[in-house]
């Protein structure tokens, strides 16, 4: 298949794998986490603005907003121009997502920044990529659980976008912020690197564009790419 044939999602999607690559083999993870924390820890680890609005505030606004498309299943009259298949697959894809970051995290070794010796831990740096291979810490730290929390939510975009196009531009553009906003408050607790929040991005946005274009639940008209 050429590659102008393809979507152009998918493009961007191989694109943004490429650059995601290149960041961990640049080893870059490190160099950010020593800006922002030392020996004796991570001076923003319980920082009412990290700790209590970005991470507990972010874990409020995910329950809302699940509570929200649970509700637009069981009540269609709030979105009536959503048809009863986009309702559904916005439903199933969320969840998938939800569920594929939370399934890596529940198997990964690799451990948290503040788990590392030189940040007041017991761990070793272990890349996420020596699979199988324990660094001293905790482990279950890859990919951000908290990031998963606005990116497992861009299934919206795609849902709302047939109907609703400036919703769904809307959604998407929230959500990403809120990704964003997560991954820094996150990484200035000493809580991920920044790759643990790029890959939750990406592999949110892959299954999202997979949902849409493959299977039994896919969109008729993914028009988001």
């Amino acid at each position: 298949m050429r590659v102008s044939a393809l979507p152009t999602g998918v493009v961007m999607l191989a694109v943004a794998l490429l650059a995601l690559l290149a960041w961990d083999l640049s080893h870059l993870d490190l160099w950010a986490m020593r800006q922002v924390g030392d020996a004796g820890g991570f001076v923003m680890r319980e920082a009412w603005v990290t700790r209590v609005l970005i991470h507990e505030g972010g874990r409020l606004v995910s329950y809302v907003t699940m509570g929200f498309i649970v509700l637009i299943n069981l009540a269609p009259r709030l979105l009536p121009a959503l048809s009863r298949q986009e309702r559904r697959w916005w439903l199933v894809t969320t969840l998938v997502c939800l569920g594929v970051i939370s399934l890596m995290k529940r198997f990964s070794l690799t451990s948290c920044p503040w788990d590392l010796t030189e940040f007041g831990g017991a761990a070793q740096y272990v890349s996420h990529w020596v699979l199988g291979a324990r660094d001293g810490g905790g482990g279950h730290c890859f990919p951000s659980g908290h990031a998963s929390a606005a990116f497992s939510y861009l299934a919206g975009g795609w849902a709302l976008a047939r109907a609703y196009p400036r919703a769904a531009r809307v959604w998407l553009l929230t959500f990403l912020l809120l990704g964003v906003v997560y991954g820094v408050g996150q990484m200035l607790r000493g809580a991920h690197y920044p790759s643990h929040t790029m890959w939750t991005a990406w592999i949110c946005w892959a299954v999202t564009l997979v949902a849409a274009h493959v299977g039994p639940w896919r969109l008729r008209r993914p028009v988001m790419g």
